[in-house]
């Protein structure tokens, strides 16, 4: 896609950002589009479902429970699946020896059992963990899951050869040398040959851990420990059509437009605690247009958005005005943000990178991202509110949400003076072609620090390429990216889960980087290895709050929101709630479909 010239989006986006706040600043007033708060529709009610549980009683059993998106799954495998909404939908069709409760808000972000019988019996040491199978745990054939198929499941994230995309956690904490070489190349007759990982009987799994990492069972209620059939392994294939271990199986699937579950006849709902398995089927269809997908979720042919980024500007604005009562405005686990790669002059200078975060209006980029309702509250340090240690608003080093939330000229010109350019200088901001609203950030940016002398030109480049292009940091340093607009949220609601890509040194990588920043700092690095050796809860949220004031004390990033969205919930769905366990998602394993009074 071509670079194109945008200079009219910006008081677009914030115009609508306006038109937005007035229509949700009705609804929280208890305005509605049918003047009753919804009972026309049988909609639950405006906020029903954000970290609270919408029609709760009325789930029944059957039906089919369609999902409408705007983009495919990066993959349908269990160990490559990186998107969140991938991880969301996958325990449709795989278990994991623990996943993420049930319910609705902070609760949902705590462990419970699943193929397991209970949490970890954990070593005095943090180094051995062991679970032992349920009962009547069952492939989609009737054969039992054994611990063998956990092990096999979990191997194949050494593949990265063949499996490359999904997260690496499990890889790097068991064999942190990289002795493995994944089950393809495993030269033992069963293939089961990390050490790591002991089956002494089909019933028990034992995972032996070089190092204590407090943060494990985390990592194990990732959907990349889930288990895997040997000889139903069809490598680069298998995200196809996945074998299933859980209520649902894959009945067809044509990618990049619809994919149907169906029941799995031999999931027993004795055997597991956590799903409820209402709908009888479900299915995904994928649209090119996103407008084009609102108005089909807002006329009622689909009951929700599985990608779960809000609905699109014209989408929301109608929906606004007329649905009221079909909409969530959760809080996501993610933080949209500028980051400032160390490699490009004049950013490998603290005082440079400080200047642009005071030039900064603060409240601009707020409206370009959507206004404080659809945008969210403005960031003012770089650890989301759903990990523990996160201290919000509170901790604002900057005050970008105070003194100085419209810009600080003056400090930002102290700033430059104290890094040898008075006269400020000129740098690129990177940002994706496929985001507008990320495009409408960058202009406000570009706005604004011109104002204090710093000149920034806007590269937009190819959005699907993200991993290659500022991924690189050669490529960063050839394009004299100085400025790099992007978002993170939590593989898991932990400093690590969050933070470790980001700011650890150890991350730094030549291609698929996220240290855009270059962070090599030892007190971070450090503060990481104390929170991974720890074991006290406590604890781990203290050094989790520290680790972030490092990270803002260096002025490495500017923050932008703590982000927000406008998701569609159908009058027909029951049993909805947003969770912090998928960064305020609505969870998909217990949806079902409104029983008719």
């Amino acid at each position: 896609m071509t670079t194109q010239r945008t200079s009219g989006r910006r008081k677009q986006a914030m115009a609508a950002a306006a038109v937005v706040a007035a229509l949700l600043t009705t609804a929280a007033c208890g305005g509605g589009g049918n003047g009753d708060g919804g009972s026309k529709t049988g909609a639950a009610g405006f906020d029903a479902a954000n970290n609270k549980v919408a029609q709760a009683d009325l789930a029944k059993k059957g039906g089919t429970l369609k999902f409408a998106g705007a983009q495919d799954a990066d993959s349908w495998d269990t160990t490559r699946g990186y998107y969140g909404f991938m991880w969301n939908f996958a325990r449709y069709y795989s278990r994991q020896l623990v996943t993420n409760k049930a319910e609705p808000g902070k609760a949902g972000a705590e462990l419970t059992p699943d193929l397991a019988t209970g949490l970890a019996e954990v070593s005095d040491d943090g180094k051995t963990y062991t679970y032992t199978l349920r009962d009547d745990v069952t492939w989609e054939d009737g054969k039992p899951i054994t611990s063998k198929d956990v092990k096999y499941g979990i191997e194949r994230v050494w593949a990265q050869d063949v499996l490359a995309g999904g997260p690496v956690y499990l890889k790097d904490v068991l064999d942190p040398k990289g002795e493995y070489k994944g089950p393809y190349k495993d030269t033992s007759k069963d293939k089961l040959g990390l050490k790591a990982i002991e089956t002494p009987d089909d019933k028990t799994i034992v995972f032996k851990l070089p190092k204590a990492n407090s943060d494990f069972e985390e990592m194990l209620a990732l959907i990349s420990a889930s288990p895997v059939r040997q000889d139903k392994d069809t490598k680069s294939k298998y995200g196809l059509r996945p074998f299933s271990s859980g209520p649902y199986k894959f009945e067809s699937y044509e990618p990049g437009k619809s994919l149907k579950l169906v029941r799995n006849e031999n999931w027993k709902q004795s055997s597991d605690p956590v799903r409820k398995a209402y709908p009888d089927a479900i299915t995904i269809n994928f649209f090119t247009n996103a407008n084009d997908m609102d108005q089909r979720l807002i006329n009622g042919d689909y009951h929700l958005d599985i990608n779960q980024t809000g609905m699109s500007p014209q989408g929301r604005t109608t929906a606004l005005k007329q649905h009221k009562e079909n909409l969530d405005n959760p809080v996501s686990g993610y933080i949209r943000y500028a980051v400032f790669p160390q490699s490009v002059k004049p950013f490998d200078n603290e005082h440079c990178r400080k200047a642009v975060i005071y030039g900064a209006d603060h409240v601009s980029l707020q409206t370009a991202r959507g206004g404080p309702i659809a945008g969210g509250d403005i960031g003012t340090n770089m650890l989301p509110p759903s990990v523990p240690g996160a201290e919000g608003q509170k901790y604002d080093p900057f005050e970008i949400a105070g003194a100085n939330k419209g810009g600080n000229a003056a400090k930002a010109k102290e700033e430059l003076k104290a890094c040898g350019k008075p006269n400020g200088f000129k740098t690129t901001i990177a940002v994706r072609n496929n985001k507008p609203v990320e495009v409408a950030t960058a202009e406000s940016l570009q706005a604004s620090l011109k104002k204090v002398g710093i000149q920034a030109e806007i590269d937009q480049y190819d959005g699907s390429q993200t991993s290659g292009i500022i991924g690189s940091p050669s490529n960063v340093v050839k394009k004299g990216y100085g400025i790099i607009i992007m978002g993170w949220g939590p593989d898991f609601p932990t400093v690590q889960g969050y933070g470790l890509p980001l700011w650890d040194s150890s991350y730094i990588l030549e291609s698929g980087n996220n240290n855009y920043a270059l962070i090599k700092d030892k007190a971070i690095d450090g503060l990481f290895d104390d929170y991974v050796n720890t074991l006290d809860d406590a604890e781990k949220t203290k050094i989790a709050t520290e680790i972030n004031h490092k990270v803002m004390e260096g002025g490495y990033y500017l923050p932008f929101v703590f982000e927000k969205f406008i998701n569609w919930r159908s009058s027909d769905l029951a049993n909805v709630y947003t969770s912090d366990g998928y960064s305020g998602m609505y969870d998909f394993v217990n949806l079902g479909l409104k029983a008719s009074k």
